[in-house]
């Protein structure tokens, strides 16, 4: 197990091998371990790539997500929004064709299992599920959902993401579609040819940047990497500068910011859960979700500047003086800012923006202060 994987505390298993494991190391990336792959933490280093990416367009490989695609079993009568939606806290009546929705997959007493994109596709629902979660999740959906239901794995599918102000600039000289580029906006998709190759593109990302995913058959992601990466704008990205772009933008890991402990009221995920669905229920957990909105959370996910120049990591206390009042869920220093930055679940007495906090690391207190996030200014376009 690589030292990546224990800072995002993973267990020890045989990596498997993604599409482009021999593409990265050809282009010099340094792999280890990561969700059960393997993966490149970097190429170039994770300062430098960090900045790129702010700066142009970075090209990530995150081909270890679970792609589900959920359809109605043929000649089967079922309600497949209703279906879906008594297993997750989304509301579909309001999800039209080629739009992407946050939601996230709840247990029965409303603690968080995963956090996952939702897309109307076709006649069905594409499903983006973290990696190290998606057999799990594929199970929990099975449980929830009947078997007039399809649960079709696409694990033959890779799939990128180009993200960075220059990203739309780039991709828009090689994609054809019948809708043009520019005109999907944010958490909108569409299917393109590429390269010569059927890809769906959606306008999103977890890095804080406008950006693009693109979900491709995985015989062709070495082609398609070596045609993004020709243009001017585009370079490879590691693992390392998406942690911290994704700290940067104030969003959550799964297995770290948010786990079966956190709600999604207290984690500050209750967007995903929609308004609709919050009076009505009808979904796993939906009593929590609602406690919580009517009587409010003892702990609340918050973001936190440190003063000087050594980071909080992940465990790390938070106090109130004498009071210790939380934990760092994710720390380190962040290259747009250059400072360091952590989230931590603090008391909700402490929680308040410009409330001043100490995190104690290796012995020492090191001075914090709460902060809204995200902690750089999100690019989506919108």
């Amino acid at each position: 197990m690589s030292q990546f994987d224990d800072e995002l505390g993973l267990e020890p298993i045989e990596p498997g091998i993604l599409p482009l494991d021999a593409w990265h190391r050809a282009h010099g990336a340094r792999m280890v371990e990561f969700a059960g792959y393997m993966m490149p933490v970097q190429f170039e280093g994770i300062l430098a790539e960090h900045l790129w990416t702010r700066e142009s367009a970075g090209l990530f490989d995150v081909s270890h997500m679970g792609q589900l695609y959920l359809s109605a079993a043929e000649g089967a009568e079922v309600d497949l929004d209703a279906a879906i939606e008594a297993a997750l806290p989304i509301d579909l009546a309001t999800l039209k064709t080629g739009s992407v929705r946050y939601s996230l997959l709840l247990d029965e007493a409303g603690g968080i299992l995963d956090d996952l994109m939702v897309t109307r596709w076709n006649t069905g629902f594409y499903l983006v599920v973290n990696g190290a979660t998606k057999w799990d999740d594929i199970g929990t959906l099975r449980e929830y959902l009947p078997d007039a239901v399809n649960l079709n794995h696409l694990d033959e599918n890779a799939l990128l993401a180009l993200q960075g102000p220059k990203a739309a600039e780039a991709l828009a000289r090689l994609v054809e579609g019948d809708v043009a580029l520019a005109d999907l906006k944010f958490m909108k998709g569409a299917s393109f040819k590429l390269g010569g190759v059927d890809v769906w593109i959606s306008r999103s990302g977890y890095t804080g940047e406008d950006g693009f995913e693109i979900a491709l058959p995985g015989e062709a992601a070495a082609t398609i990497a070596d045609l993004l990466c020709a243009e001017p704008e585009v370079k490879p990205i590691g693992l390392g500068a998406r942690d911290s772009l994704r700290l940067e933008a104030g969003l959550p890991l799964y297995g770290h910011d948010m786990t079966p402990a956190q709600g999604a009221v207290e984690s500050g995920l209750i967007f995903g859960v929609n308004k609709r669905r919050r009076s009505e229920g009808g979904f796993p957990g939906a009593a929590r979700v609602q406690k919580d909105l009517a009587e409010g959370t003892a702990r609340t996910r918050v973001g936190l500047v440190l003063e000087g120049r050594m980071a909080a990591r992940e465990g790390a206390k938070v106090f109130a003086g004498a009071h210790e009042v939380g934990v760092v869920t994710s720390g380190g220093f962040a290259p747009s800012l250059k400072q360091p930055i952590a989230m931590a679940y603090v008391d909700a007495g402490s929680a308040a923006v410009g409330t001043a906090l100490e995190i104690e690391m290796r012995g020492k207190r090191l001075n914090a202060s709460v902060v809204p996030m995200p902690f750089v200014p999100n690019r989506y376009y919108r």
